[in-house]
């Protein structure tokens, strides 16, 4: 084991900020409130924390980079018990089974979805899909909403020819518009088209992945059609979709929370269990400890302090951190708000 993972692997880390640029979509601004730094760019819609991903194009882009500048994938693959914990290791490999993002539209972000799991092995030699799953943390305007699976049966046939044209009004058409607000969770199952309207700045849960296949991409930066579909053809692209309509009673399921306990309230429905956990803790005026274990915290409100056997760091708003499974039991100090991301539970 290398010098930098046996540091990092024992004790929580600060992540700066990781906004990778440039994306073909406007944002960022929400996540620079968030964090209260300068917004510079306007296509650095998205911050990777904790990221042992890259994007699809490659290049190492949206890696994490330690503080000793050594990569986070790298140092969890020279170390993986110490940052997953061994049960971990033992159900799922070597691997977070996460990616957490912080996610702020200044622009309504484009039609699309994402693969699942045995479309991204078939037709895309990927190791998973990509399901995800939203927490609000803020929205700017009059109409915050999110556009959420088809409120109809759609055809393969207008699928493949609403991409040929471009018909942006007829998908969002065919689309559930659902309101949201601050504090609001949803899940988005791979599959599900989607799309995120302005001024939404959200902490994104998803399985570790950059696959996005996008039926709307004219006017965006960068796009263009033989790129939109991850290089697939139309006919097999459109196959990744769900074309079945979404019931308004499967939104109500995707939009549910567990029921809060004291202090700590579980976010997400139970169908994303298997693919990452979440919490929202508001300590209030008494401390919180969460268990061992690999996990992301992004600090929502407040200031105090996070501790373990092996060290405390201060923590306030906008601020995220990495918890690495060998830094043992968590201890989060009364006046802090965090929202607790981890990866599925080990068997």
């Amino acid at each position: 084991m290398s010098d930098h993972s046996a540091s990092a692997a024992t004790t929580i880390v600060k992540l700066e900020a990781h906004q990778v640029r440039p994306r073909p979509y406007c944002g960022g601004s929400g996540i620079a409130r968030f964090r209260g730094t300068e917004h510079d760019d306007p296509y650095t819609p998205e911050d990777f924390v904790g990221s042992t991903t890259e994007v699809f194009s490659g290049g190492g882009v949206g890696l994490t980079r330690l503080a000793d500048g050594a990569l986070l994938r790298d140092a969890v693959a020279d170390d993986p018990g110490a940052y997953l914990g061994q049960a971990h290791v033992d159900t799922w490999g070597a691997q977070t089974r996460l990616l957490t993002k912080l996610l702020s539209t200044d622009e309504r972000l484009f039609v699309h979805a994402h693969p699942d799991d045995d479309f991204a092995a078939d037709h895309l030699n990927a190791p998973c899909g990509k399901t995800e799953s939203w927490v609000i943390l803020d929205t700017v305007g009059d109409d915050p909403h999110v556009l959420l699976g088809f409120s109809r049966d759609v055809s393969t046939d207008e699928l493949v020819d609403w991409f040929d044209t471009q018909d942006v009004e007829a998908m969002m058409a065919a689309m559930h518009r659902v309101s949201v607000r601050p504090g609001d969770c949803i899940h988005v199952p791979a599959g599900v088209p989607h799309g995120i309207g302005p001024g939404i700045t959200l902490v994104e849960l998803q399985q570790p992945a950059d696959l996005s296949l996008l039926l709307e991409y004219r006017g965006f930066r960068g796009l263009e059609r033989d790129s939109a579909l991850l290089g697939l053809p139309v006919a097999t692209a459109v196959d990744a979709f769900r074309r079945t309509a979404v019931t308004k009673d499967e939104i109500e399921v995707w939009r549910s929370k567990r029921s809060r306990a004291d202090r700590l309230e579980r976010l997400l429905p139970p169908i994303a269990d298997t693919v990452y956990r979440a919490w929202r803790i508001h300590t209030g005026t008494a401390p919180e400890t969460m268990s061992a274990g690999f996990a992301i915290i992004v600090v929502v409100s407040g200031e105090g302090e996070l501790s373990s056997g092996v060290g405390t760091v201060t923590a306030r708003r906008g601020q995220t951190f990495l918890v690495p499974y060998a830094a043992g039991p968590v201890s989060i100090s009364s006046g802090l708000d965090v929202i607790w991301c981890a990866p599925p539970e080990s068997r």
